[in-house]
């Protein structure tokens, strides 16, 4: 007699997994739009814009913020490029900006994915003021993109700013990002695109930057990577390159802090071993699957582990792919 082959049993996490997962999903949005609450919207009417801003073309009528403005005096540095960034893209935006600590600077980004995000984690990685420009209005519920609200939340609460001319409820479009495009790069002495193809919008921000008598900065890349030609583009039409952060410290006659701010981290003392071993791992940006498998551990396990990671701010997914933030 024989007998039907029986199909392989898939483990699934338990119930109890499952439910610990959306619980701690629930209770952290729920955190973060609470914290997010006691910032409220304000508006920025006409007489109060920064001066740089009423520099350029049809500048903004009004402008809403939450948080805390930049001071007056403190040079500002957008910082933009592509959202499929690669790892030598978050390599040049940890090292530049990590070596601007100390330094009387603040990072100017737009919210998105890749790196807008990086160079915003840098800045808090390092005590260095950040301001968000996002394509949508300041409001909660349309803050875009829904996986920066954490971001979004911690800008806040390490005294850095989210600023828009959108109304609070608009919804993030298509336009709406181009017409952002123009508040950074009048808003900031210069512009720094890290990684950018020639169809990127990016490169937008580029050419309002010049419009606008600002400092373009790129970074050099790889002859052979479509993310390096925007930046090669600009270079050959006189762009600044930028191979050091002293290069960024001499176009914008930075000056020292007289003391070192304090660090925002110390994943040493404040994580457990598996979940340090995680963060060894994401030396580099990792894809899911690569992850579990160097961690070695039951799925259900290491999905709760980083999720707790996540949570605390130390990594990100972002469509799959995880990433270290400290």
């Amino acid at each position: 007699m024989i007998t039907p082959e029986r199909t392989p049993r898939i483990r699934l996490p338990s119930l109890q997994v499952a439910i610990t997962l959306v619980y701690l999903r629930t209770k952290f949005a729920y955190a973060t739009l609470f914290y997010m609450s006691s910032f409220p919207i304000i508006e920025l009417t006409e007489g109060a814009m920064p001066p740089l801003l009423r520099e350029i073309p049809h500048p903004p009528a009004k402008l809403n913020y939450r948080g805390t403005l930049p001071l007056p005096t403190l040079p500002l540095l957008a910082v933009v490029g592509s959202r499929q960034y690669t790892t030598y893209g978050k390599q040049v935006v940890d090292f530049l900006i990590d070596s601007l600590r100390g330094y009387r600077v603040g990072i100017v980004s737009g919210l998105a994915l890749g790196i807008d995000s990086l160079a915003h984690e840098a800045a808090l990685r390092n005590n260095l003021y950040t301001l968000a420009i996002p394509g949508s209005g300041l409001q909660d519920d349309v803050l875009y993109p829904r996986t920066h609200v954490r971001l979004a939340s911690r800008i806040l609460e390490n005294h850095g700013c989210l600023l828009s001319e959108f109304a609070p409820t608009f919804k993030a479009t298509k336009w709406s990002f181009i017409q952002r495009n123009r508040i950074m790069a009048g808003l900031t002495q210069a512009t720094l695109v890290i990684e950018a193809t020639e169809q990127s919008g990016t490169l937008t921000t580029a050419r309002m930057c010049v419009d606008y008598n600002r400092e373009l900065l790129v970074v050099p890349g790889n002859i052979f990577s479509q993310t390096s030609k925007g930046p090669h583009l600009f270079m050959k039409i006189g762009a600044t390159p930028i191979t050091s952060a002293q290069d960024i410290i001499d176009a914008l006659k930075l000056e020292p802090l007289s003391e070192q701010p304090a660090t925002l981290f110390t994943p040493s003392n404040e994580l457990t071993a598996t979940e340090q071993l995680v963060i060894t791992t994401l030396r580099e940006p990792t894809d899911t699957n690569t992850l579990l498998t160097a961690l070695a551990l039951p799925a259900h396990e290491a999905n709760v582990l980083l999720m707790h990671l996540e949570l605390k701010g130390y990594i990100a997914n972002e469509n799959g792919i995880y990433r270290r933030l400290i």
